[in-house]
């Protein structure tokens, strides 16, 4: 029994003996995987300091009170409608234009379309919004209309009023927002002309 157990397990010792002289065939464990490596993320770029404020447009949030209408013409860059106040027989109308010619010119001009103007009138003030210069007047008297090549003369308007605002671009054109209509609707939207005033940014 001795001798038959040996003649088995010799060729089992040598077959086991032959096995492993063979070199292991590589697993996937079988090697360290190399540390993971991984690229820096590349920065963001930075912004363009003042570019945005040289090439942007001007905006604004308009009062909920102020009704949006169509434009007249190409160089509108909005219109609003503001209802009429009690007692007053027409609405009030805001224009928002960009043009050239200086603040002073421009106060010349609109002030000029008023006649017998009130003894407190004109009245003008000057404020920042968040770095834009802007100029704000007011007129009351005889409105004779805006003088605009091409449009119709207007019939003078007595106790009209106008509420207007020139904003100066760090670069272009100022911009001009100007409120015209019955000197109580126009008293009456005051508030919400300042609130529209006083949200203007860059975009």
């Amino acid at each position: 029994m001795i001798k038959l157990r040996s003649a088995m397990v010799l060729p089992l010792v040598a077959a086991l003996a032959a096995a492993c002289s063979k070199t292991p065939e590589p697993t996937a464990t079988s090697a360290p995987e190399p540390p993971a490596t991984s690229k820096p993320a590349a920065p963001a770029p930075a912004p363009a300091g003042g570019q945005q404020a040289a090439a942007g447009e001007l905006a604004w949030d308009a009062p909920a009170s102020f009704e949006s209408a169509p434009n007249p013409n190409s160089m509108r860059k909005a219109t609003y409608k503001i209802k009429r106040a009690a007692g007053d027989t027409e609405d009030a109308e805001l224009s928002i234009s960009q043009a050239g010619g200086s603040v002073d010119a421009n106060i010349t001009r609109w002030v000029g379309q008023f006649s017998q103007k009130s003894d407190d009138s004109p009245k003008r003030t000057e404020l920042k919004v968040k770095d834009i210069k802007v100029t704000v007047v007011e007129v009351k008297g005889t409105f004779a209309g805006s003088g605009m090549p091409g449009m119709p003369a207007q019939d003078p308007k007595s106790s009209y009023a106008m509420l207007g605002a020139i904003a100066e671009m760090p670069s272009g054109d100022p911009w001009f927002f100007k409120m015209t209509g019955p000197e109580k609707t126009v008293t009456a939207a005051r508030a919400d002309f300042d609130k529209l005033v006083n949200s203007l940014h860059v975009k």
